[in-house]
């Protein structure tokens, strides 16, 4: 079986299946395992390097108003790998090619691959995509074992925060402008122990206003930049501490958003551990500063 991955999260799963002798084909994003690095790279971004989150926000904007693409499919690399499953998501048109335009390439080609959509919303939908992909690549038993062993640790880390003081915590998927936490991200707060403000679980992550920001009555705010890891998270948030934008009497921690929190994949699980290593040292021990940082 051949699969291509248009997102980094499936890509993750395969591995973490054990199928990843199967991936041929990968996004310029699949950067775990390092043994993705091997695949052919199929999906690039129409975003130019080196832009400040401010700049990003402004040309995804713009190119989305104009009915632009954010990414450039290689359908030649499709026509040559030709894949029997493509792994693609139709939940933001940020993240990854639009399915359609996955779906059209294979039409133009006369490819006959099996197109797995991922949509998941909530954590609970992340775990049961595990399940699907499975399903999808003949791993059902390994997939199976591997979703078992997630939700025993999330269950694990309930007994271990519960009945412990919830703190309040905002948490910005998005630092300028400043974006809500949205889909999972909330239950990954919740699973850790603490109480999501200003966020949507399940839904979309929005803007927010600054002044809905600094007036936040919070007692943790975490900076999880998508597409950034911890490094580039914390010069972020050090530069939000600086503009005095955030709610004053709130901790200020930064994370590695692109492994624990934002890409929807069994990493996940970890993001809801580090939540309650930040909350709950005390009952979950320190987080790892190469995950989270203290500003």
């Amino acid at each position: 079986m051949r699969v291509v991955s248009l997102l980094p999260s499936a890509t993750e799963i395969v591995f973490a299946l054990g199928r990843g002798d199967q991936l041929v084909g990968v996004t310029f994003e699949c950067d775990y395992p390092a043994a993705a690095g091997d695949c052919r790279v199929v999906s690039t971004s129409a975003l130019q390097p080196g832009l400040t989150p401010r700049e990003i926000d402004e040309v995804v904007t713009s190119r989305m108003a104009a009915g632009e693409d954010l990414y450039h499919l290689d359908a030649g690399a499709f026509s040559q790998l030709q894949p029997d499953i493509v792994l693609t998501q139709d939940l933001c048109a940020v993240c990854a090619v639009d399915v359609t335009r996955v779906e059209d390439a294979l039409d133009h080609l006369g490819c006959g691959a099996s197109v797995v959509t991922l949509d998941p919303s909530t954590l609970d939908a992340v775990l049961d995509s595990i399940t699907e992909v499975g399903d999808a690549l003949g791993a059902a038993r390994e997939a199976a074992h591997l979703v078992g062993t997630l939700r025993d640790r999330l269950a694990r880390l309930h007994l271990g925060v519960e009945g412990a003081p919830t703190p309040s915590v905002l948490l910005l998927e998005w630092t300028d402008p400043p974006f809500s936490a949205g889909h999972w991200v909330p239950d990954l707060i919740s699973a850790g122990g603490g109480e999501p403000v200003l966020s949507d679980p399940g839904g979309k992550s929005h803007r927010l206003s600054w002044q809905a920001v600094s007036a936040a009555q919070v007692d943790v705010v975490i900076v999880a930049p998508c597409g950034y890891h911890l490094d580039a998270a914390v010069q972020l948030a050090t530069e939000l501490v600086a503009t005095s934008r955030l709610p004053g009497d709130a901790s200020v921690w930064a994370v590695d958003a692109d492994s624990y929190f934002v890409r929807p994949g069994p990493r996940l699980v970890d993001g809801a551990e580090l939540v309650g290593q930040i909350l709950h040292p005390e009952l979950c021990a320190p987080p790892d500063p190469l995950r989270a940082r203290r500003i």
